[in-house]
């Protein structure tokens, strides 16, 4: 990561780059049978762990394996998607860092995704695309000449590839101009989606900045359109931030410590709630109003979800837990260490 990339982390959570691949002269997944579907499983298997490569292990995961609680975790963690746990066929190998993951019979039979922190399109790009190359030596994709990767949804078709990153954005959400910016970026072929993608809400202030097109435009140019896009985004928040701050900085820091007040003294809260608090906390760990560490705070808005914070303790009825009591236990003890 550059300087000047590593400089963005305080707006620029993660940047993700996903891949989307099909396999030639077989039925998309919704019409596969299952004899095939776990032919699938095995191939992308010999090709990523039982080869003579330079990747670190693979773990697999069979959809049919994992707990509902699990499945929820793994979408929380953004290493699956909620369309994943919905096949009875599907499988998802995940290296040890849990940055990179490869779904398998999802939507499409195969779909690569690489999230790195911070802003490194680029860098999740080329991991992503090493994977592709790795595959394709065992696979042999669908391809049109004309058209591309050909995928089970036509809005992938082409490169068959997303790129996003995750903006922490408080300042333009407080100041009510999310959805000017929403309108303006869908003209130029850019969305904005919620934490867990298309169809999810916003929460604690995070949003997906990612592409809409992927026919007739080259993967190189689709990073640098949701990058320069992003930079400007950037810019935006940044400067809202510190015109608040300089124009009404009682407000400002009212709102902060009094959201580090409820987060580090609340006996039960909400996932809403929670996530719109330590988005304040981060906020002002940002301008420098309070001394909180920004990269657990980023790690606290992941565990506070409520299949990863479930899955932290060990017991096999999950239903006798007040997950909103968990929560504000887990949060207190977390920020009473950094305060």
């Amino acid at each position: 990561m550059s300087k000047n990339e590593y400089k963005e982390k305080d707006i620029v959570i993660s940047s993700r780059v996903r891949l989307a691949r099909n396999i030639r002269n077989l039925p998309f997944p919704i019409y596969l049978q299952s004899d095939s579907a776990k032919d699938i499983v095995e191939v992308v298997e010999k090709s990523i762990n039982d080869k003579n490569n330079n990747l670190t292990p693979f773990n697999k995961i069979k959809v049919e394996d994992i707990t509902a609680n699990n499945k929820k975790m793994l979408v929380e963690k953004h290493l699956t998607s909620p369309e994943w746990g919905r096949n009875d066929h599907a499988a998802v190998f995940i290296r040890e860092d849990e940055r990179v993951s490869i779904m398998v019979n999802e939507e499409d039979h195969i779909r690569i995704q690489c999230i790195l922190d911070g802003f490194q399109l680029n860098y999740a790009y080329d991991i992503a695309n090493e994977i592709d190359d790795l595959l394709e030596e065992e696979i042999r994709y669908a391809f049109d000449e004309k058209y591309g990767y050909l995928t089970a949804c036509p809005s992938n078709v082409g490169t068959g590839m997303r790129a996003s990153v995750m903006l922490h954005l408080p300042s333009l959400t407080l100041s009510n101009q999310m959805n000017n910016l929403m309108q303006t970026l869908a003209r130029f072929g850019i969305t904005i989606r919620g934490i867990y993608g298309e169809g999810t809400q916003a929460m604690g202030d995070l949003y997906q900045i990612s592409n809409q097109t992927t026919l007739g435009i080259k993967e190189q140019d689709i990073i640098s359109n949701i990058h320069s896009v992003a930079k400007e985004i950037i810019k935006r928040e940044r400067d809202l931030r510190y015109e608040v701050l300089n124009n009404n900085k009682t407000y400002l820091e009212d709102k902060i410590f009094r959201a580090l007040g409820t987060l580090t003294n609340a006996r039960t809260i909400s996932v809403e709630e929670s996530m719109k608090l330590i988005s304040l906390v981060r906020l002002g760990t940002d301008l420098e109003l309070i001394d909180q560490d920004i990269k657990k705070i980023n790690d606290l808005m992941i565990t506070i979800q409520p299949g990863i914070l479930l899955s932290l303790y060990d017991t096999a009825d999950l239903q006798s837990f007040d997950v909103d009591k968990l929560r504000a236990n887990f949060i207190r003890k977390s920020l009473i260490k950094n305060t």
